[in-house]
């Protein structure tokens, strides 16, 4: 299954529709059960004969496969969080209490990263369509360049570099990979450059007033790194 955001240490992603889900074999690691038990269980739930709708079992039990370390293909499942609630509804215990409630928070916190990406996503166009009012013929470079600088600003460095640190594959976006914080104020400075770019057509006018800006939102929401 292709990823937004790749698994973090419980097996939490983001898949391609931005929809958070949870590996079948992170729950057995994590809940102490061997992974066939995780997978009959997951089994029982989704069977014709439980009562699920098969609209619920197919939206929130995605079956996948992984390899072992044998070489050999292997059944797991992709849950979502409704998914995951179905799943271990019936594990008991004081450990199994603990696990449930850091999942739901984890869970929660992926979701509201989800939402912070997409509005970031929506609000772009406005970026690139002010570039374009600025340059009649406008190059490749000028759009590059542009988010490059926001980049620079928030990460102290550059998109490439980013990829190149964290071995993120060529063209991938970066933002999956950054916290939500950092997110946020890119989000901010992108707003605030929309407005620069008809203002001050020079770059390096754009740039002071954007790291100005940025001081003075992490005055008021800390430092982003």
């Amino acid at each position: 299954m292709k990823t937004l955001i790749p698994k973090d240490d419980y097996g939490i992603f983001v898949d391609k529709n931005d929809i958070a889900r949870v590996d079948s074999l992170y729950v057995a690691e994590v809940f102490e059960k061997n992974h066939k038990e995780v997978l009959r269980d997951i089994r029982r739930i989704v069977d014709e004969e439980s009562g699920l709708s098969r609209e619920f079992a197919q939206r929130n039990f995605a079956p996948s496969s992984y390899v072992n370390k044998q070489n050999k293909k292997q059944p797991c499942y992709f849950l979502t969080r409704d998914g995951f609630s179905m799943l271990v509804m019936g594990y008991t215990g004081q450990k199994a209490m603990k696990f449930k409630e850091l999942y739901i928070q984890r869970f929660n916190e992926m979701e509201n990263f989800i939402k912070t990406l997409v509005k970031a996503r929506m609000e772009f166009p406005a970026l690139t369509e002010n570039i374009k009012l600025l340059h009649e013929n406008p190059k490749p470079y000028h759009f590059s360049n542009e988010c490059d600088m926001i980049n620079r600003i928030v990460l102290g460095k550059s998109a490439k570099q980013f990829r190149l640190e964290n071995n993120i594959e060529k063209g991938k976006s970066i933002r999956p990979y950054l916290t939500k914080k950092q997110i946020e104020l890119i989000e901010v400075l992108q707003k605030v450059d929309v407005g620069l770019l008809v203002a001050f057509p020079n770059y390096e006018d754009r740039k002071k007033y954007l790291e100005w800006y940025k001081a003075k939102w992490e005055e008021e929401h800390g430092k982003v790194n």
